[in-house]
């Protein structure tokens, strides 16, 4: 597939108080990030988790860090130890470290230390409904979101979930910050269409930072 913007330089777009894309910030690192990806899930794989209310969510997903996001039947959580394998997550990739240290300071975070990331996998026809982010009991820590693969609508509306929403095309490389006066803002993803891309085929990959602890 051709890449028309492939030597375009990254951008800032300002998308809400507190909240900005950063345009192609993570397109050079995109390799090394998914090779991290995939070390990752052979340790901790893929799974569709199940909401409290007993939906099976469409994304599949894992994590690295210290923490992992996870459900229950009594609700979401962060837990140290994968349900699945028994084992604790995956360290978090230095090269994520990296990269999400320096998304965070360009956002205008700096000192941002993330102990949890997750990673989702889209695959067509997949999405993320709106939701906040509000499991964390640090809410003054950023979320810093990194979008590799196929291009999917991101919705990112206010602290209500009727509030208005702004959509936007997230493409390979891009990377969200939101904090401040947006940390809570409600947000998702629309189904993703079918597609190809040259480095993870048919699916969309996001991993999202946060400070957990």
């Amino acid at each position: 597939m051709l890449d028309l913007f492939a030597d375009e330089a990254p951008w800032e777009e300002p998308l809400a108080e507190g909240a900005i894309i950063l345009r192609r910030f993570a397109r050079e690192d995109a390799a090394a990030l998914m090779a991290g990806v995939h070390e990752v899930s052979q340790q901790a794989p893929f799974r569709h988790m199940v909401t409290p209310g007993g939906h099976t969510m469409s994304v599949a997903m894992t994590n690295c860090g210290a923490l992992g996001w996870s459900t229950n039947q009594n609700g979401y959580l962060y837990s140290p130890q994968d349900s699945l394998t028994g084992q604790r997550w995956p360290q978090i990739p230095s090269l994520f470290k990296d990269l999400c240290a320096r998304a965070s300071l360009a956002a205008g975070y700096a000192d941002f230390e993330p102990d949890a990331c997750l990673i989702n996998r889209y695959a067509a026809g997949t999405k993320l409904s709106l939701h906040q982010d509000k499991d964390e009991p640090n809410l003054r820590q950023p979320i810093v979101s990194v979008s590799l693969g196929l291009p999917a609508v991101f919705q990112f509306g206010g602290l209500q979930r009727s509030d208005s929403l702004q959509r936007v095309m997230l493409e390979h490389g891009d990377v969200v910050v939101w904090g401040g006066a947006s940390r809570l803002f409600y947000h998702g993803i629309l189904p993703l269409k079918p597609g190809f891309h040259p480095l993870t085929d048919q699916f969309r990959y996001n991993l999202t930072f946060r400070r957990a602890s």
